[in-house]
C-alpha cells in the first residue's frame, strides 16, 4: 500500500517534470482534476510506503489519519467551507512529540506541511492538497494562575477554551469576536478584539512562547531566550515554526460588562458613520464601539418588520464602572432614532459568543480588508454606497476600531506593524452555494479597489484570503525585510509555506 504527498516546487523557469508517482485515492472526477493541476504546477509526488506510516503509527500517541479512513474527512474540513483539500496524511496530535515526529516525516519525505489549530483562517491554510497536515485542534488546554495572573494555552484552544478558563477568576486578554476562532491563529497574526484599545493587541500581550522550528528543536521565545524569534512569532504568522504554547499575562475583565447593541436604519447611514468617528474621538479606552452595515438578522429586541432590511448596528463593550459606561454611551444612542437597542450587563464569556451564530461554519466566505487612519468623507461615501448593494443577506461591512492602546507600541517593537492605524475594515461575504462564488467574489473586490485610494495601503495579515500571496509585503510594511532575514536563519528551506509566506532570502 502506499499513500502520497506533494512539494511544491519553486518556480524557476524551467520545464518541470512530468508526475510520475499518482495516489491511489485520486479517484473522483474531482480529483483526478486536482492531479492534473498538480502536474501543471510543477508538483512533485512523493511516495510513502506503508511501512512508514506504520513507524509514525507507532511513534505518535494522536492519531494517525489516511484518505478514506474514519475521522479524515471530518479533520480536513475547517471553517470556511471554500476549501477542499485533501491531504495525503493527517496526523492529529496529543503531544508535543507528536508533532516533532510529524515534522520529521515532512521533512524527510518532502511532503508539503499545513498546520491546523482551530481551522478559522479565512485563506484556509491549514490544510494542504497532498501533502502532511498537522492537526493540533484536540491539544486545547488553557492553564491560568490567578496569582501570577498569566495562562499558558496550547495551540489548539479557541477563544471559548481561553474565555471558560480564564473567566472563573474575572481575567482576560485581548483576544477575537468569535469563540470559535483559535487562540494560536489570532495570535501569530497580531490579534486583536474587544479590548484592544485598553490592553493593546494580543501579540502586546504575549510573554513567551514554546517553537518547535523547522529543524525539529523546540525553543522558548520570550524577551530574555531567542528574542529575535519572539520578535517574529508576534504577526509573522506561522512562518518561523509550530507554536506549542502560549503564555499570556491576564487583565481584570467581568465577569460582567457592559456592553449591547444599537440599531439604527441603513437611510442614515452616512450621517451615523460621520458622527461615529467624531464621537471615538473622544471615549475613554475602557469604550470600544465597532461599526457594522448588513441585513438586519431576526433579534428579538428589533421589531419584525425590520428583520431582514439593511440597517447600521453598533456593538460595544465597556470595561470600567456601570455609570461611567451608561454615560458614554448615552451620545451614540441618541446619534438618530434607532429601531432598537439591547443594552445591559451580561458575562463576558456570552458577549464573546453574540456573533457566534453570524459566523457559524459550514459556509463559503471570502473577505477583503483595508486598514485605515481615518474615515474621509469619500471613504464613508464608499462604504455606504457598496453596503446598500451588499450581495447577499448574509454579508456585512464591519469597521473594527483599533487605536488606544495599541497605538502605543512602536512599529518595530513586533513583526505586527501597524501601529498608527484607528481602524480595520473587513468586507465579509458570505453565502452558501458555489455556483454564486463569481458574483460574491466580484462584489468584494469591487468594493476593495473603490476604498483602496483612502487607505493606508497596509492589511492584517489574518484577513488574507487565499489569492492575496500579493498583499502579503503589505502586512509587513517596513518589518518585512527583518522578517525575510529571520525566515533564512529559521526555516531556509521555507519547511512552513502553507500561510502568507514570507520567503527566505536565498
Amino acid at each position: 500500500m502506499k499513500i502520497t504527498g506533494s512539494r511544491a516546487t519553486e518556480e524557476t523557469g524551467e520545464n518541470l517534470k512530468a508526475v510520475h508517482h499518482w495516489a491511489a485515492f485520486l479517484v473522483s472526477a474531482a480529483d483526478r482534476r486536482r492531479a492534473v493541476h498538480y502536474r501543471e504546477k510543477g508538483v512533485r509526488m512523493v511516495s510513502l510506503q506503508s511501512e512508514v506510516v506504520s513507524e509514525l503509527r507507532s511513534k505518535v500517541k494522536g492519531e494517525v489519519l489516511l484518505p478514506g479512513e474514519s475521522g479524515y474527512d471530518a479533520a480536513r474540513t475547517i471553517w470556511n467551507a471554500m476549501i477542499d483539500r485533501k491531504p495525503a496524511i493527517i496526523v492529529r496530535c496529543a503531544a508535543v512529540e507528536d508533532i516533532v515526529h510529524s515534522l520529521a516525516l515532512g521533512r524527510d519525505h518532502g511532503l508539503l506541511v499545513s498546520v491546523k489549530g482551530a481551522g478559522h483562517n479565512i485563506a484556509g491554510n491549514a490544510v494542504c492538497d497532498g501533502g502532511l497536515m498537522i492537526d493540533l485542534s484536540a491539544m486545547n488546554s488553557v492553564q491560568v494562575d490567578p496569582e501570577t495572573r498569566r495562562a499558558n494555552v496550547a495551540p489548539g484552544a479557541t477563544l471559548a477554551n481561553f474565555d471558560h478558563e480564564a473567566q472563573r477568576y474575572g481575567l482576560a486578554t485581548p483576544l477575537g469576536i468569535n469563540s470559535t476562532t483559535g487562540v494560536a491563529g489570532l495570535t501569530l497574526g497580531g490579534g486583536f478584539g474587544w479590548l484592544t484599545r485598553k490592553y493593546g493587541m494580543t501579540v502586546d500581550n504575549l510573554i513567551s512562547a514554546d517553537v518547535i522550528t523547522a529543524d525539529g528543536i523546540l525553543l522558548r521565545a520570550s524577551d530574555q531566550e531567542n528574542q529575535e524569534l519572539f520578535w517574529a512569532i508576534r504577526g509573522g504568522g506561522g512562518n518561523f515554526g509550530v507554536v506549542t504554547n502560549f503564555e499570556f499575562k491576564l487583565h481584570s475583565v467581568g465577569p460582567e460588562v457592559l456592553s449591547g447593541l444599537i440599531v439604527f436604519p441603513f437611510d442614515q447611514a452616512q450621517d451615523l458613520l460621520k458622527k461615529y468617528q467624531e464621537y471615538v474621538d473622544q471615549i475613554p479606552e475602557e469604550l470600544s464601539v465597532w461599526a457594522v452595515m448588513r441585513h438586519a438578522p431576526p433579534l428579538p429586541f428589533l421589531p419584525p418588520e425590520v428583520h431582514g432590511k439593511m440597517v447600521v448596528v453598533f456593538p460595544f463593550i465597556h470595561l470600567g464602572d456601570i455609570e461611567e459606561g451608561r454615560r458614554a454611551i448615552e451620545p451614540l444612542r441618541n446619534f438618530a432614532q434607532p429601531y432598537g437597542e439591547h443594552i445591559g450587563l451580561q458575562p463576558f464569556t456570552a458577549w464573546q459568543k453574540t456573533f457566534d451564530p453570524l459566523l457559524a461554519p459550514g459556509a463559503r466566505n471570502y473577505w477583503k480588508s483595508h486598514n485605515f487612519v481615518t474615515l474621509s468623507d469619500g471613504a464613508i461615501e464608499a462604504l455606504v454606497a457598496y453596503a446598500g448593494r451588499l450581495p447577499g443577506p448574509q454579508c456585512e461591512i464591519f469597521i473594527g476600531l483599533i487605536s488606544g492602546q495599541a497605538n502605543r507600541v512602536a512599529p518595530e517593537a513586533t513583526a505586527y506593524a501597524h501601529r498608527n492605524i484607528k481602524y480595520v475594515l473587513n468586507v465579509h461575504c458570505r453565502w452558501e452555494q458555489p455556483q454564486d462564488d463569481t458574483r460574491f467574489i466580484s462584489w468584494a473586490r469591487e468594493f476593495f479597489n473603490a476604498t483602496a485610494s483612502f487607505a493606508t495601503g497596509g492589511v492584517y495579515v489574518n484577513f488574507l484570503t487565499q489569492d492575496e500571496t500579493d498583499r502579503t509585503q503589505a502586512a509587513y510594511g517596513a518589518n518585512y525585510k527583518r522578517l525575510v532575514q529571520l525566515k533564512q536563519t529559521y526555516d531556509p528551506n521555507n519547511l512552513f509555506r502553507m500561510n502568507q509566506n514570507i520567503k527566505p532570502s536565498l
